[in-house]
Order: C-alpha cells, then sequence, then structure tokens
C-alpha cells in the first residue's frame, strides 16, 4: 500500500501488489468533489466504478483480445475535504511513488481536480508531455468562483506547465476560454461535431503526435443520455464506440497515464460508473 491511500475496494482483475512489477500501471481513486458546481456526488466515483468493473469478462470481444496488462489498485487516496489544493499536493506525493515503482497511474474520480496533481507529477518527469483531454467543458478558466484549483480550472493549471493540450468533445464554454485558446499555439480543439463527422481526420491527428501522452477523460465528455450521472452534464456527447476508437488510436502510443474522472453517483450498477469501467477496462485491454 502507498503512503496516502486505503483500499476500499480493487478493480477487477487487477494483481496483488505485494511484489511490483515494473511498467504496469497503477490504479488510485480520488473521493473528492469539494468544488463540484452543479451534481454533487463524485467522491462515490471510485466506489462505484469499481464494483461496476466486476461485470465484465476478461475477454474483450470489441477488441477480440484478453485482458493481459498487468496493473495494480493501491486504494483511494486520503483527501482533504474542502481543500483542493491540499488534495492536489497529495495526488501529486502519490502519483510521484507510483512513478518510482516505475509504474504508470491511473485515476478514478472524483472531480476533475485530481488530474491537477497528476499532471504536476507528470511534467516534472516528461517536460514534453502532451494532454489529451476528453471533456464536453474546455476547463481552461484562470479562476473559478475566486478559486484556482478547481474543475473548471483545470486545464489551465495543466498547460501553465507547458503541456501540448488536445482537447476532444468540446461543447461548451465561456468566452473567456475562447479568446484563451485563440491566443495560444499548442491547444488543438476537436469539438463534439467534429467527432460525430470527422472521426478520420482527428485519429491522423491523434497517429502523428510524438512524445509522452497522459489521457484525461471527463464522464460529461459522453452523451447523457448514456451516462447521465456527472457533475455537469451537457446534451450532444460522444458514444461509447468513439470513444473506443479514440482509445484504440492513442494506445499505440506511448501512454503514462489516464484518469476517468466526474461519475457522480451513490448507488451500485449505476449507467455512468459502467461506462466509465469500460472506459478502463478498453484502455487496459488495449495499452502497451
Amino acid at each position: 500500500m502507498l503512503l496516502n491511500t486505503y483500499e476500499p475496494w480493487k478493480f477487477a482483475f487487477s494483481a496483488e501488489n505485494d511484489e511490483i512489477i515494473e511498467n504496469s500501471f497503477g490504479i488510485i481513486g480520488v473521493p473528492f468533489d469539494s468544488t463540484t458546481s452543479y451534481h454533487s456526488g463524485s467522491r462515490l466515483g471510485p466506489i462505484v466504478v469499481r464494483e461496476a468493473s466486476f461485470g465484465f469478462e476478461k475477454f474483450n470481444t470489441v477488441f477480440n483480445k484478453d485482458l493481459t496488462t498487468n496493473f495494480y489498485d493501491f486504494g483511494d487516496v486520503n483527501v482533504v475535504p474542502g481543500n483542493c489544493e491540499r488534495t492536489c499536493e497529495i495526488i501529486e506525493d502519490t502519483i510521484n511513488e507510483i512513478l518510482d515503482l516505475n509504474v504508470r497511474p491511473i485515476i478514478i474520480g472524483g472531480e476533475h481536480s485530481a488530474s491537477i496533481g497528476a499532471i504536476r507529477a507528470l511534467t516534472d518527469r516528461y517536460p514534453k508531455l502532451t494532454v489529451i483531454h476528453l471533456d464536453a467543458h474546455r476547463d481552461l478558466a484562470f479562476t473559478f468562483i475566486g478559486e484556482k484549483y478547481s474543475h473548471a480550472t483545470v486545464m489551465r493549471r495543466a498547460h501553465e506547465r507547458g503541456v501540448d493540450l488536445v482537447q476532444i468533445g468540446i461543447r461548451s464554454s465561456s468566452s473567456r476560454e475562447e479568446e484563451f485558446v485563440k491566443s495560444t499555439y499548442n491547444i488543438q480543439t476537436f469539438k463534439s461535431g467534429d467527432v460525430h463527422k470527422h472521426m478520420d481526420a482527428i485519429e491522423y491527428y491523434l497517429t502523428n503526435i510524438d512524445g509522452p501522452i497522459y489521457i484525461s477523460i471527463d464522464m460529461d465528455v459522453v452523451d447523457p443520455a448514456i451516462a447521465p450521472n456527472v457533475g455537469n452534464p451537457t446534451p450532444g456527447g460522444l458514444f461509447v464506440s468513439e470513444i473506443e476508437t479514440i482509445l484504440e488510436t492513442l494506445c499505440h502510443k506511448n501512454i503514462v497515464g489516464l484518469d476517468v474522472v466526474e461519475t457522480a453517483s451513490d448507488r451500485l450498477g449505476d449507467n455512468t460508473a459502467v461506462v466509465a469501467a469500460k472506459i478502463i477496462y478498453d484502455f487496459l485491454t488495449l495499452v502497451k
């Protein structure tokens, strides 16, 4: 067990972490939603997503292959409710512990602010990091309700770390965020309509990214008819098959981490939790 974590449940098919094999993946949950501005409950996301993972077989029929990737579930981070900045510091410390084991992190959220700590840790080790951000929203506000650390500012904090940012599925943003995107050179946008109509162009773009990649998936990128229980549901979202196509394209690259955040439900068997678990399951099936 890592410092600052505890183990309420384990993701299906995870290995025992008595002896860590290098170049594996390590899951941590972040049960935190203190800056949530609409639908609360994502602090319970790690529990319901793990529970939903037990509904899948080890053979993935979509990709016609077994899940053979070695990975561990290290439990949940001991967050500080109400203190997003301190929680991000704890997440950063925990991700650094995982990286010191030569293990690549997977975060189950929890609100999207969890990505801040992970990206800070990873940019210290990978100065040329690209963040692939699947989300209905840009999350590029400089501050949100006076706070620098928030689910709505996470990608602004990431951009300040010098990452190249690729935003996919966007269909809601502020005029200030749009102006900020226009003022920069290293933010690429594919809106939800682009995903529906021009997936081949997106695949081509992703295939040509060089260097380490971190994938951050806010569950509100999925259409709320499929995954309704998220922090900020927005109509017109992606379908599971489209996310599978994006993952299949990316997983041939140098993936150094993943997060799947904003599952906001307290009910076992929840639709959103099942979809979130499926995304992680597909990723682990595909990744090299």
